[in-house]
């Protein structure tokens, strides 16, 4: 039998004997991953209900990041605010209106500017943890992790603990750069019948 060469996840060879080989791999795969009291799914199911996300996703990012999500961060894209004279749709509000326990932070893209669009959102009744003027595609990236820095630390937020809700590629970079817990679609996260 050779050795696995680059990039092979070290799993069971082809060769005869496979099934066997597979039972083991399957098995030893299962203990390696710890055995969840049942009570605490049962609380992270009702906390994904009460963040509005799908438990899996609640659960994949909670996992990877090591702790709750304590906020999420919305685009002006995200809320479908693109001209100035664009208010958040009603069933978006909605969704936000019933948010609690969770930070709300948003970053403007133009040609919103934070203040603007901070105003728009109270008016349609939303509260507003902290706001951004979202960084341009010029930024670079250290310019792109101290604008998302500081407006999570003005918020008293770890980044870590922040998940960003937006509509594009250039929004999903910020990720990263922000050193935040992940990235969810705007139309996953406000399709119909998402619970809160």
């Amino acid at each position: 039998m050779s050795a696995p060469g680059p990039g092979h996840n070290k799993g069971p060879t082809m060769e005869k004997g496979r099934a066997w080989r597979r039972h083991c791999w399957t098995r030893a795969r299962r203990d390696l991953l710890p055995r969840m009291p049942l009570e605490i799914v049962r609380i992270r199911m009702r906390r994904a209900r009460e963040l509005g996300l799908p438990y899996a996703t609640y659960n994949t990012i909670r996992t990877t990041s090591g702790q709750d999500i304590v906020a999420f961060l919305f685009s002006s894209n995200a809320l479908r605010m693109h001209r100035l004279i664009d208010s958040a749709p009603a069933e978006r509000v909605e969704k936000l209106k019933k948010l609690t326990d969770c930070g709300k932070v948003f970053a403007a893209q133009p040609p919103f500017r934070a203040e603007a669009l901070c105003a728009r959102l109270n008016a349609q009744g939303i509260d507003v943890s902290a706001a951004i003027d979202a960084p341009g595609l010029a930024a670079s990236w250290s310019d792109l992790r101290l604008a998302l820095s500081q407006v999570i630390r003005a918020a008293g937020l770890p980044s870590e603990g922040v998940v960003i809700i937006g509509e594009t590629a250039l929004e999903r970079e910020w990720c990263a750069a922000g050193k935040m817990a992940g990235f969810v679609k705007a139309d996953a996260y406000f399709q119909q019948g998402a619970a809160i």
